[in-house]
């Protein structure tokens, strides 16, 4: 088990991090993060990071902000911005969100599928609950394919975040998933894409897009 201090201690033995989708979520992340990325750079290790936000506007909307500004200036004084603009590609190639399958076709295909997992969408959001975003990963070990019912919209933002960070560990395991209920561009409602958290949900849809619509396919016997 790493301390905050081995954790300096091991990462200073690097000339450079690169952290990718760079984003500050919550004012414990922004302290931790603030601490950390500083004792790196008085290091010497130098901090690349890309971000859709940019770093004097880390966090805006996502939690009270303005109580951070002085970890926030922090972070922003040691990046260089360096804007890239460019089409967004998130929905590149990809069709609309097909239309649900019905809680049997889920149940049959899942039966069909080795190493597959089948779970009630409320059953898996209240189980996320139970463990930290860090141990996602345990739960998708040899796991080929999620098979999910009862897909409905969600109103609760701390159930939006945690599915989030599972859609993010699936993605980037190749791990399709099948699902009944509502459509899975539906989950994040109009109101919660108007929000902070708007590219963030953005993107996890259209990686649940990928995931479900054939881009990444399950691999039946």
């Amino acid at each position: 088990m790493f301390g905050f201090a081995d954790c300096i201690d091991l990462l200073a033995n690097y000339t450079a991090l690169c952290i990718d989708e760079f984003e500050l979520d919550d004012p414990g992340n922004t302290t931790l993060i603030s601490r950390l990325l500083s004792a790196l750079v008085e290091r010497g290790v130098s901090v690349a990071a890309t971000s859709n936000t940019l770093p004097e506007q880390l966090g805006e909307g996502r939690f009270a902000a303005q109580d951070f500004l002085r970890e926030i200036n922090t972070l922003a004084s040691i990046f260089t911005t360096v804007r890239i603009e460019g089409p967004d590609y998130r929905h590149r190639d990809l069709p609309p969100a097909p239309a649900p399958l019905s809680d049997e076709e889920v149940a049959a295909r899942a039966a069909r599928v080795e190493g597959a997992t089948l779970d009630d969408f409320d059953a898996l959001c209240a189980h996320l609950a139970t463990m930290h975003p860090s141990r996602y990963l345990t739960l998708i070990e040899g796991v080929t394919a999620v098979f999910l019912t009862g897909v409905h919209g969600i109103d609760d933002q701390n159930v939006a975040l945690r599915l989030v960070a599972l859609v993010d560990r699936l993605y980037d395991a190749g791990i399709p998933v099948v699902a009944s209920g509502a459509k899975l561009d539906t989950i994040f409602s109009e109101e919660m894409l108007a929000g902070g958290y708007r590219k963030k949900y953005l993107r996890a849809t259209s990686r649940l897009l990928a995931l479900t619509a054939g881009v990444i396919q399950a691999r039946e016997p």
